[in-house]
Formats: C-alpha cells, sequence, structure tokens
C-alpha cells in the first residue's frame, strides 16, 4: 500500500507493507525487504542526492521522488506486512489490516498508494471503497504484471503514475492506477492476464490518463458528500458468496448453495440480468431462500450493460425478491453485500434498499431518475430575455448557454448566502466547483463573504478547497485575508493549506502585522498553519520587527507560537508512504 502526504515531520512514523516477487526456480515468491533496496537503484524513483541533502536519507524506508513537471516532489514511505502474500491468499481481515493503518496514519499522510497483486486486486479495491467511509483522500491501488525486478517490468511505471496522482491530485476515491489509467477502484474487474493492460472498467471511462501530461476528467470524479471525519469501517459480512447461472444448473445445486450459514449472494445472470421463467424448480429456490432473509443481487455476467426488467425471464427474478444490481461489476456487488449485511442496526428492507443506493459511484447507470437540464426550466429563457447583452446568443445552443452560465449562477447564490438555489443549481447538473471567468469557485465566493453555513454545505458536496483564481488566491488564503476565522478553521478541517506560491511574500506581510501590533492578524495567519518565522526582504522575523516596536503583546505571543511550531514538521513538498 502507499500513501502520500506533503514533506513531513522529521519523526514520522514508519511502516507500511508492499509484494515483492523473485522467481526462484521458476516460480515466483514474495520477498521480505526486497523492495526498498530495489526502488533506491531506480532513479526516477528515488533522488538519491536530495535525500542526503534533507537528511531523508535517515528516516527508515523513506525515499523521494525527483522533481515534477509541477514543480513538486513525492516524499514517501514504505511500509511491509508481515508475512507478505500473494493476492490470491488475501481475505477480507487482510482488508481490514490495510484500513485500519489507512485510519492510523491518515491525518500524516495526503494519500496512499497499496501496492497489490493484481489477481484479487478488483476485489480489494472494491471492498475499500465501501470500507473507507467520509474518504477526503486519495487511496490507489497498483501492481504489475511483471515482477518489478525483471527488465520489462511494467511495475515501475504503474509505481510512479499512482504516486504522482496521489501526491498531485485531490481525488478523494478508492482508485486502481494500471497502464497509464485510474479507474474508479469499484467498476474494474481483470481482463487479461498476459497484457500490461490487465484491467477494464466496462461502464465507466478512466478518471484519469497519464499520457504526457496527467489529464483529470473532474467531472467523472465521486465527491465527498459530507465534511464528517473519515472512518473505516472493519465489519464485513463473510457468509457471502457468488453463484453464475449457466444452461441446465439443476435446483439441488442452487438449494445448495443458498444454505445457511449464507446470507447474500451475488447471483452472475445472463444478459441484462436474465434467467430461466420456465424453471419453476429454479425460481421457487430463489424464491424460498429470500423470504427467509437471505438477500440476492443479481448482476450481469457482461463486461458491459445494466439489470433491467424488459426481458420477461428479467421480471421472474424480481418477482422471486431478488435486488437489482445494476452495472455493478460481480466484485463491487460481492463487496457491497458483505459491507451492507454487516449492518447489524438495519432491517432486511432496510438491506436491500441501501444496496439499491450508489454509496461510492459503483452503480454509473444510477437508479433512474430523469435527467434535469437548465433548459428543463424557464430559467435560461427568463435570463436571456431580462438581460439584454443575451439578445445576441443563440438560445438553441442549450449546452453551452448552460456551461457559460452555471459557474456565474453557482457563485451568485454563494455571495448572498443562497443554499437552496445551490443546491437546485447542483441537481440540474452544475459541478459546484466550477469556476466562473476569473476562477473563482462558489468556495472562493463564499469564504470571502464569511457564510460559514454555505462554505460547509459546498465543502458537504465536494467542492475542492485547493482551486485556485487568475490572482492565484484560493479560498483559505481569501478567508485569512478577510479574517474569518471560523471559515479559516472551518476549511483546514478539510485539508486546505496554503501553496508555495501564496506564503512566498507572507513573511513581509507577518511582519507589518508585528510592526502594527495587529496581533489578530498574526492569529489568523497561525490558525491557517502559517510558519510565523518566515522573514521578509531584509531577512527580519516578525519577532525581531515586533522587538524593535516594542509590541509586547505582540512577541509574547510569537514566543509561544514558534515554540509549539518549532515541534512540528513544516510541509513544503508532498509525501507519500507505501504499504505492501
Amino acid at each position: 500500500m502507499i500513501t502520500t502526504h506533503p514533506l513531513a515531520e522529521k519523526d514520522l512514523r514508519k511502516g507500511e507493507k508492499k509484494v515483492t516477487e523473485i522467481p526462484e526456480a521458476e516460480v515466483l515468491y514474495p520477498v521480505k525487504n526486497a523492495l526498498v533496496k530495489t526502488l533506491r537503484k531506480l532513479p526516477f524513483l528515488h533522488d538519491e542526492q536530495y535525500a542526503q541533502q534533507t537528511g531523508l536519507y535517515k528516516q527508515k524506508n523513506t525515499l523521494v521522488v525527483p522533481l515534477s513537471k509541477e514543480n513538486r516532489r513525492i516524499v514517501y514511505t514504505v511500509i511491509e506486512y508481515s508475512p507478505l502474500l500473494d493476492s490470491c491468499n488475501m481475505t477480507a481481515d487482510d482488508w481490514a489490516t490495510i484500513g485500519k493503518d489507512i485510519e492510523e496514519y491518515y491525518d500524516q499522510y495526503n494519500g496512499f498508494v497499496i501496492l497489490h497483486g493484481t489477481d484479487t486486486m478488483a476485489y480489494t479495491a472494491s471492498a475499500l471503497s465501501f470500507m473507507c467511509e467520509n474518504l477526503g483522500k486519495p487511496v490507489i491501488l497498483t501492481g504489475s504484471q511483471v515482477p518489478i525486478f525483471q527488465p520489462r517490468s511494467d511495475g515501475r511505471d504503474n509505481l510512479l503514475g499512482a504516486l504522482l496522482i496521489a501526491g498531485q491530485f485531490d481525488i478523494p476515491e478508492v482508485c486502481l492506477y494500471f497502464h497509464n489509467k485510474l479507474y474508479r477502484g469499484n467498476c474494474v474487474t481483470k481482463v487479461n492476464a498476459e497484457s500490461f493492460n490487465a484491467f477494464f472498467s466496462p461502464n465507466l471511462p478512466p478518471l484519469a490518463n497519464a499520457e504526457v501530461n496527467i489529464k483529470v476528467n473532474w467531472n467523472t470524479v465521486w465527491k465527498a458528500n459530507t465534511t464528517a471525519k473519515f472512518a473505516f469501517n472493519t465489519q464485513m459480512n463473510h457468509n457471502v458468496g457468488v453463484l453464475r447461472l449457466f444452461p441446465g444448473i439443476t435446483a439441488d445445486t442452487v438449494r445448495a448453495f443458498l444454505q445457511p450459514p449464507m446470507e447474500g449472494i451475488v447471483l452472475e445472470t445472463y444478459g441484462s440480468g436474465n434467467a430461466p421463467d420456465n424453471r419453476d424448480d429454479l425460481l421457487n429456490e430463489i424464491r424460498n431462500a429470500t423470504e427467509r432473509g437471505l438477500i440476492i443481487i443479481n448482476c450481469t455476467r457482461c463486461l458491459r450493460g445494466t439489470v433491467t426488467t424488459s426481458y420477461a425471464t428479467g421480471q421472474a427474478l424480481s418477482k422471486a425478491g431478488v435486488v437489482p444490481g445494476f452495472d455493478m461489476t460481480s466484485e463491487a456487488a460481492f463487496s457491497k453485500l458483505s459491507y451492507v449485511l454487516a449492518k447489524q442496526d438495519l432491517s432486511i428492507e432496510e438491506k436491500k434498499k441501501m444496496l439499491s443506493c450508489n454509496l461510492r459511484g459503483e452503480m454509473v447507470a444510477d437508479s433512474g431518475g430523469a435527467e434535469h437540464s437548465l433548459s428543463d426550466s424557464s430559467l435560461i429563457q427568463g435570463i436571456a430575455w431580462s438581460i439584454g447583452s443575451f439578445r445576441f446568443l443563440n438560445i438553441s445552443c442549450k449546452e453551452e448557454l448552460e456551461d457559460a452560465l452555471k459557474p456565474s449562477l453557482a457563485c451568485a447564490a454563494a455571495r448572498i448566502g443562497d443554499i437552496d438555489a445551490l443546491e437546485a443549481l447542483r441537481e440540474l447538473g452544475a459541478d459546484l466547483s466550477n469556476a466562473d471567468y476569473d476562477g473563482r469557485t462558489p468556495l472562493h465566493i463564499a469564504t470571502c463573504e464569511g457564510h460559514l453555513n454555505v462554505v460547509e454545505y459546498l465543502l458537504g458536496k465536494g467542492a475542492t478547497v485547493h482551486a485556485k483564481d487568475r490572482f492565484g488566491d484560493s479560498p483559505l488564503h481569501n478567508a485569512v485575508r478577510l479574517r474569518h476565522t471560523d471559515v479559516v478553521q472551518l476549511l483546514r478541517e478539510n485539508r486546505a493549506h496554503f501553496s508555495q506560491d501564496e506564503i512566498k511574500d507572507a513573511g513581509t506581510e507577518l511582519c507589518r502585522l508585528a510592526a502594527s501590533g495587529d496581533l489578530d492578524g498574526l492569529k489568523i495567519w497561525k490558525s491557517a498553519g502559517v510558519d510565523l518565522t518566515m522573514t521578509r526582504y531584509d531577512g527580519k522575523t516578525p519577532i525581531k520587527v515586533a522587538k524593535d516596536a516594542k509590541n509586547k503583546g505582540v512577541v509574547t505571543f510569537l514566543k509561544q507560537a514558534t515554540e509549539s511550531q518549532t515541534q512540528q514538521t513544516r510541509l513544503h513538498d508532498s509525501k507519500c508512504c507505501i504499504v505492501t
């Protein structure tokens, strides 16, 4: 497993785990303590000179990627599990072990990368996507078809790509990175045992493609819908199985498979969720099982498509009490069923309802409701008629007009604190992270206005705290400059921090505040995580300026603040931790 985090503390805790395979007598098996030694020899995965200059070499199993095009470094720590496992030997207990480590290190890292064997990687990715609740950071699984020790291994590129994405992009999902593509973890399946292009996401295009540049399709990234604290749910029901229908399957076979202690079944059916409707013996076994509380979820064995009741053969299963799985992969349905069945406080009907809900983006074709569009209402027409400058627009160009209007309307709603309007726009398809012509998002506007409730709403709907406007300012910078202390606190709780560009002149501003005795101004910069020992153009620190100006209260505050800050690690670059 790999995690990413901005360059962190000297006393960073170490440890994550990875399986490395070395051939012996033409048999591949995991070998302990082999990965880090190999990575240190690969210049594109470890910059030894930088490690020596900064003292990172003293931190056990900590490596650093050379400077990227985005002028950032990924510092990562490798943690190795014992015993090492072939992925075929993975169980739900191993998923829990990985998840508990993510939870333990969650606040120390920007993201996590998990090195995993390919055979059951799709199962682990799906399971972790449900077990990780309120996830706000990237968790990326990757591995290789050819061991990293061999000359033609794909593992090196896969590892580097996963590190760069986890360390540089705010994608709060459990993902799988393979062969230059980042997929949603619960939408993939392994389709090839011999190709480097081993995984496929049948119903959802990649979240990102690593070509000359890394291009993220932000419209498909699953946005968080809560500001609740991250938690990892270790409870998974083990009495779950997968039954695949085949022509001529007997009722005895089905009956035997559906017997206790089984509590949940993924039923792999034909086409769009079809099963024989002329086999009363089969349908009776399924109906009897669902009536006694067994939950069966219907998934198509086809790679692409979704479960429907368009055919009589599909309706037969629905009438027998089987829950439609829509377009979930079998891996996702299996993991979701294990996750939902473990919730002891829910009734059978509540569990079935939960299975039909899109919990982590696992159902791309979602559960049918009509699509909304601004063109469905009179809003566009009303604006076009009331604003003279819109007369030249061709109203038939609906998509272009909507794209132009939505960000500005959302920003206008954020300015006046109208959450109802923001929610209406979101339901009509507006992405509340999109920016207006100045690059300002609704979150920028809400932080400027100090609308704490709007900021909380936007963060709950997945608005990114890292967006920059045309002037290079983040929402956090706006809140600090306008002194909205409660907004700063909320943004910090949601992982907001200053970029290097934003703080390059911070020393001068801090010295100005110190000279004028502006204690409140210094306090809000401190609450935003800024180092109060930063110097201005002449090398003077704020405390030196305060002493010269004889501002005793400021001097006292700065002494206390800087003493506490010296005990923490200053975050400069991105740091990763690898667990295998």
